[in-house]
């Protein structure tokens, strides 16, 4: 089965949906297609839709979602009525676990797992433990790394990060508000993230359990040492290819595999010389 996500076209706007199909034996098409989420409310913007996917070692999968960025849309991030500007768990058939953190809570959309995010489009699960991590979008600073746990509020729009791209301080230039999480890490100026992977793997063995994030605007992958739940070193790999880096995955060898986001992009292949 191979699950995605996409932007999808709907009377009145559109937003993310995620969809799964069986690939065919001969590897040639996808069968059976059936979208298994919609995220709402449907709205009539071109950013933001976020949405990275990952599955947890107890089979449920996680979904990032963006908050649309328009000024309008910016205040759903912290309603739960809304899944915009949330990440969410859902059983691999769509339905929803009846132990999400607001489920059965009046007016809350039962599939949000956390709230108050910008635009995540990064999202890996760390080995071991199972963490849920996630990456952000900030504005002119602030992207974030986030240790994203159930029912807890990251903050956005009402703490940040940074300024508006247009200057001027967001919402008074918070960085903190009660009852909201703290990024774990964050880039000031930003590096644009992307996609993001734990490496686990033969090849690279002393970067067991970093979190590996492509780096679009720096045109990298940074490499995240983390202790304790901390980020206690980052180290930037593939400065020297300057390209966009739109995600990163490990492969059975441990080779780490970056694909760019240019208009002739390219798929890499790092691994230790021979």
């Amino acid at each position: 089965m191979i699950y995605w996500s996409y932007a999808e076209p709907r009377e009145g706007g559109n937003a993310t949906s995620v969809a799964r199909g069986r690939l065919s034996q001969d590897g040639g098409r996808v069968e059976d297609v059936q979208v298994i989420f919609r995220a709402l409310p449907t709205y009539d913007g071109d950013k933001h839709f976020g949405s990275s996917l990952a599955f947890a070692p107890d089979g449920k999968l996680f979904v990032t979602l963006g908050e649309r960025s328009d000024r309008p849309m910016r205040p759903q991030a912290q309603d739960l009525g809304s899944h915009m500007g949330k990440t969410i768990r859902i059983n691999a058939n769509g339905s929803v676990p009846q132990d999400n953190p607001f489920v059965g809570r009046d007016g809350a959309r039962p599939e949000i797992w956390s709230l108050g995010h910008r635009n995540v489009q990064g999202i890996a699960v760390q080995p071991g433990t199972g963490a849920i991590w996630t990456i952000e979008h900030g504005t002119r600073g602030g992207d974030e790394v986030n240790l994203d746990r159930a029912g807890m509020n990251y903050g956005w729009p009402d703490a940040a990060y940074g300024v508006e791209y247009a200057g001027g301080a967001i919402n008074g230039g918070a960085t903190r508000k009660d009852g909201s999480e703290q990024p774990v890490y964050y880039w000031d100026p930003v590096i644009a993230p992307g996609g993001a992977v734990f490496y686990e793997g033969a090849m690279f063995p002393g970067w067991d359990g970093n979190l590996l994030v492509a780096a679009l605007k720096e045109k990298h992958i940074a490499r995240l040492v983390i202790e304790n739940d901390r980020v206690v070193g980052e180290e930037r790999l593939l400065t020297d290819l300057g390209e966009r880096v739109r995600d990163v995955a490990i492969g059975p060898d441990g080779a780490v595999w970056a694909i760019t986001d240019e208009d002739d992009g390219k798929l890499v292949r790092l691994a230790v010389a021979r």
